[in-house]
C-alpha cells in the first residue's frame, strides 16, 4: 500500500481563507477523493489549487461501491488519494496495487479516537452489502470535532505533495476551522429544552453513532431499510414494538436508503417520518446538501424540528 501521509495537529485560527491562487501558472494538483463529504473537504482546504475527482458521487452509497477499470484510471492519475480510513475503504489496497498508484495517501480519520460499532441484536450494522468495516465504526464525519481532524489531515497532505503553498494550504485551513467551530455550536444550541428522554431517533443504519455522541441523540439502526434488502415480518414487529415501548418520536431515512419501510412503520406507531438525513453522501449542487457545512445544518434542522415537536 502507498505511504499515508498523516501529522494531526491542530490549526490556528485566521481571519479569512487565502482563497486565490498564487499568480503562477502551474496546474493545480490532482486529487482523488474516496468519497463527496471528503472531497468537500479537500476543496475548501485546497481551493484552485487542487483539482478532486470523486470515486463516490453525491447522493451515491459509499458502502456498495465497487473499483472499476476508469476507477482505476483515476488513481494513476492522481498526484494525492484521500480516503476515511477505519475500514471504510476496504478495497483501497488492491484497487492502488490495479492502478499503478505509488503516491502518498491521507487517511483522513488518522489520530481520532474511533467508535466501536454495536453489536446489538436485529440491527445492519454492515449495512446489508457484504461490507465488513472491521471493529470500529467509519462514520466518524458525522461529528464536526472529528472533521476538524480530517482537515489537519488534508492540509498536511496537500502541503507534503506541493510544498510551495504549504501556506496557502494552511490559511484555508485555518478559515474553514473557524465555520466548523461556528457550526459545531449551533448544532448544540438546536438542541437545547428539548428533553433526554425525547432525543431518540430511528435510522437507516448507524451512520451517526458519532453524531450522537457528540450532540447528546440516540441513534437506533432500522434492520432492513436499505434498496438491497427487505425485512422479515418479525423484524418489524420487533421495531414497532420497540418503538411503542420506548416512545421515539422520530423515524429518518437516507439519502442513499428507501424510505418504504418507515413510512410502513410510522402508520402503525407515534413516531413520525422526520425527512431525509444525509449519512454518507452530499445532495447534488441543487440539493439541500452541497457541501458538508450544509449537510450538518440540514440534518441538524430536520432532527430539532422533529423531536421537537
Amino acid at each position: 500500500m502507498p505511504p499515508t501521509v498523516v501529522l494531526a495537529q491542530a490549526a490556528s485560527e485566521a481571519e479569512k481563507p487565502a482563497g486565490a491562487a498564487p499568480g503562477g501558472a502551474a496546474a493545480p494538483v490532482k486529487v482523488v477523493a474516496s468519497f463527496s463529504i471528503l472531497g468537500d473537504l479537500v476543496k475548501q482546504v485546497g481551493g484552485p489549487l487542487v483539482a478532486v475527482d470523486l470515486l463516490v458521487g453525491p447522493n451515491a452509497d459509499m458502502h456498495a461501491f465497487q473499483p472499476s477499470p476508469a476507477d482505476s484510471k483515476k488513481l494513476a492519475g492522481a498526484k494525492l488519494v484521500v480516503i476515511n480510513g477505519l475500514g471504510l475503504e476496504g478495497w483501497v489496497e488492491r484497487m492502488t496495487k490495479a492502478s499503478g498508484y505509488t503516491g502518498p495517501v491521507v487517511v483522513a480519520a488518522k489520530g481520532l479516537k474511533p467508535i466501536a460499532k454495536p453489536k446489538e441484536k436485529g440491527h445492519d450494522h454492515d449495512h446489508g452489502h457484504g461490507h465488513d468495516h472491521g471493529k470500529d465504526d467509519p462514520h466518524a464525519w458525522q461529528s464536526v470535532g472529528n472533521v476538524k481532524l480530517y482537515v489537519a489531515n488534508i492540509r498536511d497532505g496537500l502541503a507534503a505533495v506541493d510544498p510551495a503553498n504549504k501556506a496557502t494550504y494552511a490559511a484555508n485551513a485555518d478559515a474553514y476551522l473557524k465555520q466548523l467551530d461556528a457550526l459545531d455550536r449551533d448544532i448544540k444550541a438546536a438542541f437545547e429544552g428539548v428533553p433526554k428522554d425525547r432525543r431518540q431517533v430511528i435510522t437507516a443504519h448507524q451512520a451517526f453513532r458519532y453524531y450522537g455522541a457528540a450532540y447528546g441523540i440516540e441513534f437506533r439502526g432500522a434492520k432492513g431499510v436499505t434498496e438491497e434488502s427487505e425485512p422479515s415480518a418479525r423484524e418489524i414487529a420487533d421495531l414497532i414494538k420497540l418503538i411503542k415501548k420506548e416512545k421515539v418520536r422520530a423515524l429518518f431515512v437516507e439519502n442513499t436508503s428507501n424510505r418504504r419501510l418507515l413510512d410502513r412503520i410510522a402508520q402503525e406507531t407515534d413516531a413520525k417520518v422526520g425527512g431525509t438525513l444525509f449519512s454518507d453522501a452530499l445532495s447534488d449542487a441543487t440539493g439541500p446538501a452541497p457541501t458538508y457545512i450544509d449537510m450538518m445544518r440540514a440534518n441538524t434542522k430536520a432532527l430539532a424540528d422533529a423531536l421537537k415537536g
